[in-house]
């Protein structure tokens, strides 16, 4: 399975990685959008954990990009804040299907990858 992290905090994204390498997956680490565009411009990802917040361009301009180019990419919305607690997030991105606290622990969030990467 194919992973792409958007993740501003270089140690929460090389957590989330190494994690989800053990368990057999291919990831690649970006820390803002226009890594994250040129990732998604070269292979497809069979699930995207981003951010919400990233201090390198927009994570919806992120996650528009994932849904044109590869509509059946799974997007799983990640934050420390408040934003989108309503669940609006879904209303604007298709690709989205999960949206939790930055600080899941990493075993639920590797099992949350593989439900979706697989129902993707």
């Amino acid at each position: 399975m194919k992973v792409l992290i958007v993740e501003t905090a270089p140690e929460l994204g090389r957590l989330w990685q190494r994690h989800l390498e053990r368990q057999g997956m291919e990831v690649r680490l970006e820390h803002g959008q226009p890594g994250a565009a040129a990732a998604l411009s070269a292979q497809r990802f069979d699930v995207i954990i981003l951010n919400v917040i990233l201090e390198e361009g927009s994570a919806l301009a992120v996650a528009d990009l994932a849904s044109y180019r590869h509509p059946e990419t799974q997007v799983i919305f990640v934050t420390n804040t408040s934003f989108f607690s309503d669940g609006s997030i879904f209303a604007l991105n298709a690709n989205a299907c999960a949206f939790v606290q930055s600080d899941t622990p990493p075993d639920d969030l590797a099992a949350m990858v593989e439900h979706y990467g697989r129902s993707g």
